[in-house]
């Protein structure tokens, strides 16, 4: 049943108009639906979806979403030159190098959105 269902995260913005150019100019993303609540929905790799939509600030203090990516390093590269900057963190089992870290073979490198979410690039292991 669910197993073969696509999924797309849902994500609070206090500003629509901001949060859109961020998805689209930064992240070159295309927004594929618009609806009145109001919201929008980004197309992103393999069928993926995002789903953006407008309400009063929250706070989430985790990661909300993750790109998978199949070279880390490249994909980090590119992003900084579009202005994102990369979390750095330093705690039991997590440490940053330059904004990557690997945990068990896997590679990730998190970031902000406009709004504040904690978006993520992920590589897996091969």
């Amino acid at each position: 049943m669910l197993s073969n269902a696509m999924i797309a995260p849902t994500l609070p913005a206090v500003d629509l108009k901001r949060a859109r150019r961020f998805y689209e100019a930064v992240l070159g993303l295309k927004v594929v639906m618009e609806d009145p609540s109001p919201g929008i929905m980004i197309q992103c790799g393999k069928g993926t979806m995002l789903y953006v939509y407008e309400r009063a600030a929250t706070k989430a203090d985790h990661t909300v979403a993750s790109f998978a990516v199949d070279n880390i390093d490249a994909e980090v590269q590119e992003l900084r030159k579009k202005g994102i900057k990369f979390e750095e963190y330093n705690m039991p089992g997590l440490k940053t190098e330059h904004g990557i870290a690997t945990v068990g073979g896997m590679k990730s490198a998190w970031f902000k959105d406009t709004e504040g979410n904690i978006l993520s690039v992920a590589q897996l292991p091969k």
